[in-house]
């Protein structure tokens, strides 16, 4: 954490504070580089030595004469100095008896810098100098063992380097009291090869924090976290399949038979429908990579979902509950998120309408006026549901006229509970596979889903999420049935009607999902910091900021409105 917090304090107190983590190819790479000094052997006991001299990758001891008698090393070597206050597990302790030597494995090759280390390198070899020294072992040096060159740079520990490691010390034990983290770096080339880029959002965070000080529009930032995600969601539907998993795969079985497989590491989530059978292996093989796994009813209502310990972040979730107790707080949030939601209702209308949408587009633009400014939680529920009925009762006519079958996907108003036709089956469906994508962003952002600013507390119902899906029910869950009915690929053959509910057929929903996802892995340039990211990675981005408006680094949720 020493050296993190030398290359990056916000990176620091990120990981050590928040308990935040991700993985990218360096850190993966870092990871193969040390494989060989993560494994606990030998022992600094001089009377267990072997007198052997070190071969010729062990080197010898920094300082020390090669023609010493007696040679010891050791590795993975956990060892703590309390006074210091610090602790640290050593890759490579190596010594003669007289001296110690701590040596620590880097996965590049040796930087053109002065001295062929970085500062945070410097920093954290002087640690470990510091830690041999508070339990008895002379040091006046390390090592610094670079895998791509395969060589070793040495760190003489002088004074003005113990100076500078305490004082950095002290600094990150003073942030380490804070409960917001410290300000992002201002457009630093470090930023590109962090792997907690998405978690931090420097860019962003920073561009809208300067915005607010300078009342202008946010400057561009660099697009610095992927468009889409490697990972994808893998959806289980066929009843009585079970689900297992065999080197480093998913696999799926129906009736004893292999039916799919599914690499791991490319899973980012697994929903079951119904009667849908996970082993235990299965579970905590999930646990244990935070893959989590979501439960739908057979008719495909969102009931819950298993994760891990998820985010450690307890004091973004303090932050959380305080903020849902100020009324003034909620309804500025509230008000932002409704009035987005009628601008891209209206986007969407403007777009697809297939004849003179003019009034409805200029009532809704009125209505997202006001639902900024509206001062009680009980107005904006009124002034939401007349824009929907307004907006629901155009929602048709943006279906392409079938001359030989006008009257297949016939939608008069939204009903629900249970969906009485094809159409508000399917936009019953969207919404809940919408909440179930927002439940699981908002829970791995370590914010809690089941408590919103706007949609009230109410037994197992995911409040933020519905709250946080408002301005994108437009966007991708109505968008993607207009583009089911639209192109064909569902038909009224493909819904079965029971009393007044009406439900899709297991095989429309299989196409149906596949729809969803395609619409939600599309592209798009956002309306704030103009790059091109899937709308499952704005989601992610959305949620990191408004956990910057509650732990108050930024004052207000930036708009998502499509243009």
């Amino acid at each position: 954490m020493l050296n993190e917090f030398v290359y990056c304090p916000r990176l620091a107190w990120l990981e050590w504070v928040a308990g935040e983590w991700a993985d990218n190819a360096d850190t993966v790479e870092g990871r193969h580089a040390h494989r060989s000094v993560d494994k606990e052997r030998g022992s600094l006991d001089i009377s267990v030595a072997d007198g052997s001299e070190p071969t010729d990758q062990e080197s010898t001891v920094a300082g020390v004469d090669s023609d010493d008698e007696i040679f010891v090393r050791a590795q993975s070597v956990l060892m703590s100095a309390p006074d210091e206050r610090l602790i640290a597990r050593m890759d490579v302790v190596e010594g003669d008896g007289a001296w110690w030597c701590p040596i620590d494995t880097k996965k590049g090759e040796i930087p053109d810098v002065p001295g062929g280390a970085w500062e945070p390198e410097r920093v954290q070899i002087c640690a470990q100098v510091l830690i041999l020294r508070a339990n008895g072992y002379r040091s006046r040096s390390g090592l610094i063992y670079y895998a791509g060159s395969k060589r070793r740079v040495e760190i003489i520990v002088d004074e003005v380097l113990e100076n500078a490691t305490r004082r950095h010390l002290a600094e990150l034990q003073a942030i380490a009291e804070r409960n917001v983290p410290p300000p992002p770096l201002e457009s630093s080339p470090k930023c590109n090869r962090c792997s907690l880029v998405g978690i931090c959002l420097p860019d962003e965070t920073r561009s809208l924090a300067d915005a607010e000080e300078s009342a202008d529009a946010p400057t561009a930032v660099r697009r610095l976290i992927p468009g889409r995600d490697d990972a994808q969601p893998l959806y289980l539907n066929t009843q009585g399949m079970t689900l297992g998993k065999r080197a480093g795969e998913f696999e799926a079985r129906d009736k004893g038979q292999t039916v799919e497989r599914v690499r791991i590491v490319e899973t980012s989530q697994i929903c079951i429908f119904g009667n849908v059978q996970i082993t235990t292996q299965t579970l905590q093989e999930c646990l244990s990579r935070d893959i989590p796994v979501l439960f739908f009813t057979y008719g495909g209502w969102f009931k819950g979902m298993t994760t891990g310990l998820g985010s450690r972040n307890v004091h973004l979730r303090r932050a959380q509950y305080d903020c849902t107790r100020e009324e003034n707080f909620c309804q500025r949030i509230s008000n932002r998120l409704i009035a987005d939601k009628i601008r891209n209702s209206r986007t969407l209308l403007r777009r697809n309408h297939r004849g003179d949408g003019t009034a409805v587009v200029a009532r809704l633009k009125r209505h997202a006026a006001r639902a900024e400014h509206v001062e009680a939680r009980e107005s904006l529920l009124g002034l939401e549901g007349t824009a929907a009925r307004e907006y629901f009762a155009e929602f048709a006519k943006m279906f392409r006229a079938d001359p030989d079958a006008p009257a297949d996907f016939s939608f008069d108003s939204r009903n629900r509970r249970p969906p009485r036709d094809p159409v508000n089956a399917m936009l019953s469906f969207a919404y809940s596979l919408l909440a179930k994508d927002w439940t699981v962003t908002l829970a791995a952002v370590g914010l809690d889903p089941f408590l919103g600013f706007y949609h009230q507390p109410r037994f197992g119902r995911p409040a933020l999420a519905l709250d946080m899906m408002e301005p994108f029910r437009p966007l991708i869950a109505e968008s993607t049935v207009v583009w089911v009915v639209n192109n064909g690929v569902l038909t009224t053959k493909d819904f079965v009607t029971r009393g007044i509910g009406c439900a899709m057929k297991p095989g429309a929903r299989k196409k149906f999902i596949l729809a969803y996802e395609q619409r939600i892995d599309s592209l798009i340039t956002h309306p704030v910091f103009d790059y091109r990211i899937s709308y499952r990675r704005v989601l992610e981005v959305q949620a990191r900021l408004l956990a910057r408006v509650l732990t108050r680094e930024i004052s207000d949720l930036p708009s998502f409105v499509t243009r």
